[in-house]
């Protein structure tokens, strides 16, 4: 058996923009980009046709919607402004530790997140006091697809060594975790087995 854990909402809680195009633009604006008037519009816009269960990373999505108005922005400009954008506080849940403790002593124990802002996971791990906890980080911004594609629960699988039906995902998501259940593994919903009942609840895993 393996684990795999989703991050945000499930491991850690973050603060995150409460308008993110505005957090975006003054970040782009910090960095001498001409914002357009309308960037909240272009922003929500999809400017990149992408296949289904595809992630677009944020700043390519950033330069599009930039690109779509007319603007173009230099020395990577879109990728820096959202990585200052979204720079978090991370408050780790409590469990966390001990429910990584407890899957490690099952099997290999992975992190499988969607995440489309570079280095956000990484940051997010360091913070919350997470660094090292894992045999392996997926990320959809890292393998290209987002929960509950069956493509990036195959890359956990293979990243771990396993098969993707040996694996119990622990998230807070029905719709993108529970994917796993697409692929013949478990999903575990932290709604309903609280982190510091994960020992006992794999315990009972076949």
């Amino acid at each position: 058996m393996a684990v795999s854990f989703d991050l945000f909402d499930t491991l850690v809680s973050v603060d995150t923009p409460e308008d993110p195009a505005a957090a975006v633009a003054a970040e782009l604006r910090d960095r001498g980009v001409s914002v357009p008037s309308d960037f909240g519009d272009a922003y929500r816009e999809v400017h990149i046709d992408a296949p289904a269960g595809a992630e677009v990373p944020l700043p390519a999505h950033v330069a599009a919607a930039l690109s779509s108005r007319g603007v173009d922005a230099p020395n990577n400009a879109p990728r820096r402004a959202v990585v200052a954008a979204f720079d978090p506080e991370v408050e780790r849940r409590r469990g966390a530790l001990t429910a990584i403790d407890a899957a490690a002593e099952r099997g290999p124990v992975a992190l499988c997140s969607n995440c489309s802002v570079p280095e956000l996971v990484a940051r997010t791990l360091y913070r919350g006091g997470l660094r090292g906890s894992f045999d392996a980080i997926v990320t959809s911004v890292g393998c290209g697809w987002r929960k509950p594609d069956a493509r990036m629960f195959e890359h956990v699988g293979t990243q771990l060594g396993v098969e993707p039906g040996s694996i119990v995902h622990v998230g807070d998501d029905p719709e993108t975790d529970g994917g796993i259940e697409a692929v013949g593994g478990e999903f575990v919903n932290v709604a309903e087995t609280p982190l510091s009942d994960l020992p006992a609840a794999l315990e009972s895993v076949p």
